[in-house]
């Protein structure tokens, strides 16, 4: 065994089976992963749910397919512990190292970056109340640095994080909803926090990239669930998987009309991937699972019934909703994924399939 595979192997590397499933589901697909052997990929946000499980799959990749050219990892955190706790079972690699910072403040790195994926945000909806400040300055300040950063060193791409809430209030004959269709935002409402700068992110990637040269991409991801993912970060579907794994009745918040697109985490991905290396320069695209749309209501039923062992119910209770909560105004969301598509991607996962998966991760 090669010095190198010896480091990518020395230390823990227990991962729960859905994860490793996951992330061998992630390696079979025929993408130029061989691309990223030897590179360096700077991840901000590295911590968050989306981000971590790209982190997992290069260093997966290192494991199986780039073993004796293995890429290197910069996960930029703001927290160290919560970084070794997320990446506990890479302890000891040499694959991957943490730059603990606020993504608000320049980055100082000496060494070549060949990959920058920008996805540090405050994607929890409690945040949107208690901290726009916070919630818009990673997404305008941090990604003016991060730039500012693939302008200096002209990395092969940029990955921008943006969402499907980019696309505000809109009519029921735009969804499934096109990557050049927009409704309505109210930039005097304080929740718009989010969806506007995640707007000017959008706009100032493009910028980077028409003056710069910079070669920015664009995801929008929609409603993603699966493994790792924080039971208490505020957002429905959460409630909802933290009810059952905890052996609660699931709470229904609000009436349940609202309907949108579940996309599991392994497929959203690979979507992620598929735009970085083969997306391009200066477009958005839809990242969810057009399949998987259901209202609120149907996904509360979907979770009692795939657990009939465990005897919960549907509970009616508007009133428990926390008060630093703000409610979307958006009744109806689902990507139109054409575009992606043409560049290779399809999600596979059912809705049942996996939230199977996602409480049996947390179990």
């Amino acid at each position: 065994m090669s010095d190198s595979a010896k480091s990518l192997n020395s230390g823990p590397t227990a991962r729960r089976p859905e994860i490793e499933a996951d992330l061998a589901w992630i390696a079979a697909a025929t993408l130029p992963w061989a691309t990223l052997a030897g590179k360096t990929l700077l991840v901000s946000g590295a911590n968050g749910f989306l981000p971590a499980y790209m982190v997992e799959a290069v260093l997966y990749l290192n494991e199986h397919e780039n073993n004796s050219n293995p890429a290197t990892v910069i996960a930029l955190v703001r927290n160290r512990e919560r970084a070794l706790k997320r990446f506990s079972a890479y302890q000891g690699r040499t694959d991957l190292q943490f730059l603990v910072q606020d993504v608000c403040q320049p980055a100082a790195i000496r060494q070549d970056i060949h990959f920058i994926i920008h996805a540090a945000s405050q994607a929890s909806p409690n945040f949107f109340r208690t901290d726009p400040v916070g919630t818009l300055s990673a997404n305008v300040l941090g990604t003016l640095h991060l730039l500012n950063l693939a302008r200096e060193k002209q990395p092969e791409a940029f990955l921008f994080f943006s969402s499907g809430e980019v696309y505000g209030r809109l009519d029921s004959t735009q969804v499934p909803t096109q990557e050049d269709t927009y409704g309505y935002i109210d930039p005097t409402d304080v929740r718009s926090c989010y969806a506007e700068s995640k707007r000017m992110g959008e706009t100032m990637c493009v910028a980077w990239a028409h003056q710069y040269g910079v070669p920015s991409k664009i995801v929008r991801p929609f409603h993603t669930y699966g493994p790792g993912m924080r039971l208490d970060d505020g957002r429905v579907f959460s409630d909802f998987v933290a009810d059952v794994v905890n052996h609660r009745n699931i709470v229904m918040k609000s009436d349940g009309s609202a309907m949108r697109a579940f996309c599991y985490l392994s497929d959203a991905v690979l979507g992620f991937f598929t735009v970085l290396l083969r997306g391009e320069i200066g477009q958005a695209y839809n990242v969810g699972n057009d399949r998987g749309e259901l209202t609120i209501r149907d996904l509360a039923h979907l979770l009692v019934r795939l657990h009939p062992d465990k005897r919960l119910d549907v509970v009616q209770n508007e009133a428990a909703q926390s008060p630093d909560y703000l409610k979307s105004k958006i009744v109806r969301n689902c990507p139109d994924i054409f575009k992606i598509r043409q560049l290779g991607w399809e999600p596979i996962v059912s809705v049942d399939e996996g939230f199977k998966r996602t409480i049996q991760s947390f179990l």
